[in-house]
């Protein structure tokens, strides 16, 4: 592949941010709605999606990663909009956290995001699957009295992602699963390889023969069974404006006088804290699904953020993150290069100014649909066989982290993967900090420790107990002649067991590469 030259990668990147585009649609207003409450601020969310489409994509070092508004900063906004008191002060307050995520990026604090396991990533993608499926299926069923679910098990309207999946059985439509079982049908038709023979097939996505079948239906339901025929809250609603002004009236300024309030600075910091959070693993998870394996600087990426938090800020957009739902997505339809992000922006803002009118007649069972699969392709069962298979300091993080962000949400459950990760990390540098020999010679029993390449604090649990259990007579050599690295930690505790411990119990002790320190406290 050509990676810079995104003209010979276009026939990959437009049918890709096609597709991005479809999956971004119905994300942006769900989150624009469920994060402020109000439908007259639901262009707040295109905006943020125009903008992580268009600005982020731009200037982001990220090949296939998808910036736009998030769910997971769907509480943080809320709260920040009681506390603040209004739209456009909460507006000043994404303006600040995008000039801390440019500042964090030129300070390198991007390196933050090299420090999460495999493992822990991984189950993070899984997780995000099964999200997916199970949050869209009410949308497939019919049901959609919350418009995009909620990414946390426990919702803001007091239901669960269970008691969703049983509203969903009692009050699905007929015509939602009649669209939703077709447009899965394409979609696995268009997934068989002897689809990808065909030339047409090549450029056009399943994704929009799934949108365009899915209109059609609808429209024809009138005609033969009106029952079936979806309106009001199970199509795209996207906000259309009657004139110019009216349109122009969708963006909004931040209110610069709010400089004064404290409360300002307490939203910004926790925006960009999280935003940033969120950014960094989407990224991670994103550069390990990008089948060329290239690798994004995280510190120009929260500055591409950083930016495009700036500019949503002052045009009255919601925040923007690296998502994944939307990264999986562009990567699933082929996308090759960061044009595909720019692509989905710029349909994104066409579509906005010139055709709302006919995207408003998008069922969203067939947005679902694409969902569903995408959801499944981040969670097959092969991931599953493969983290098995590579032992359980491997699949016990991982399995933790999947259960963890289906039961609580993204960070909380990240947060708890990185523990159980950590600790097996610990309890193998443990194990690990030295090679233990024992030789019997004619003067008597000689052990040897040789210590590892780096020894660290961690070890001194595991080098004390050794020590402290060598017989008592016996003659021990500890050679750190191949270590690079040995913290002051352990160097105090062989000084102490070399001048006190070892004489007391007739242990004769020679060292190797290991240097004379000063005991502090020492007797």
């Amino acid at each position: 592949m050509k990676k810079n030259n995104w003209l010979s990668n276009i026939k990959y990147d437009f049918p890709s941010g096609l597709v991005v585009y479809l999956v971004a649609l119905p994300l942006c207003l769900g989150v624009a709605l469920a994060s402020t409450g109000r439908s007259d601020l639901l262009f707040s969310g295109i905006i943020a999606g125009v903008v992580g489409g268009i600005v982020v994509g731009a200037l982001s070092g990220s090949s296939l990663g998808v910036a736009g508004p998030a769910a997971g900063l769907v509480v943080i906004v809320l709260n920040a909009l009681e506390t603040l008191g209004s739209f456009e002060a909460f507006l000043l307050a994404v303006v600040l956290a995008g000039i801390l995520q440019v500042i964090a990026g030129f300070l390198k604090a991007g390196i933050v995001g090299y420090y999460f396991p495999s493992s822990v990533i991984k189950g993070m993608l899984a997780a995000i699957g099964i999200t997916l499926i199970l949050k869209e299926i009410p949308h497939a069923f019919g049901y959609d009295a919350d418009f995009m679910g909620d990414e946390a098990f426990d919702q803001k309207d007091g239901q669960n992602t269970f008691t969703e999946l049983y509203n969903s059985v009692k009050y699905s439509s007929t015509g939602a699963i009649v669209i939703s079982a077709v447009s899965l049908g394409i979609l696995i038709l268009f997934d068989r390889p002897f689809m990808k023979k065909i030339q047409l097939f090549r450029f056009v996505p399943g994704a929009l023969f799934v949108v365009v079948t899915g209109v059609l239906l609808n429209l024809s339901f009138p005609g033969f069974m009106p029952a079936w025929t979806l309106s009001g809250d199970h199509l795209v609603q996207l906000p259309v404006a009657s004139d110019v002004s009216e349109f122009f009236g969708f963006f909004k300024t931040p209110d610069f006088s709010a400089f004064t309030k404290v409360e300002v600075y307490t939203v910004a910091v926790t925006l960009a804290i999280v935003a940033s959070l969120e950014t960094l693993l989407s990224v991670e998870a994103t550069d390990k699904l990008d089948p060329f394996k290239r690798d994004t600087p995280t510190n120009r990426e929260l500055i591409a953020q950083g930016f495009g938090n700036i500019a949503s800020g002052l045009i009255g957009g919601l925040p923007v993150t690296q998502v994944i739902v939307r990264s999986s997505a562009n990567i699933d339809s082929g996308g090759r290069t960061k044009m595909s992000t720019i692509v989905h922006g710029t349909i994104l803002l066409l579509s906005a100014v010139f055709i709302p009118r006919f995207l408003n007649f998008i069922p969203l069972a067939s947005l679902a649909a694409i969902l569903l699969v995408v959801g499944y392709k981040l969670s097959k069962f092969s991931l599953y066989k493969g983290m098995y298979r590579l032992g359980r300091e491997q699949f016990v993080p991982f399995i933790v982290t999947i259960i963890a962000i289906l039961s609580t949400d993204l960070l909380k459950g990240i947060a708890v993967g990185m523990v159980v990760a950590i600790y097996f990390i610990l309890r193998k540098n443990y194990k690990h900090s030295y090679h233990y020999i024992k030789e019997q010679h004619r003067d008597g029993e000689i052990i040897t420790l040789i210590l590892s390449e780096e020894v660290t604090f961690l070890n001194k649990g595991s080098i004390s107990a050794t020590l402290e259990n060598l017989p008592e007579g016996s003659t021990v050599v500890i050679d750190g002649s191949k270590s690079l690295n040995i913290d002051y930690d352990v160097l105090e505790i062989i000084q102490d067991f070399k001048r006190h411990s070892a004489p007391l119990r007739n242990i004769i002790v020679e060292t190797k590469g290991i240097t004379d320190v000063e005991v502090i406290g020492g007797h």
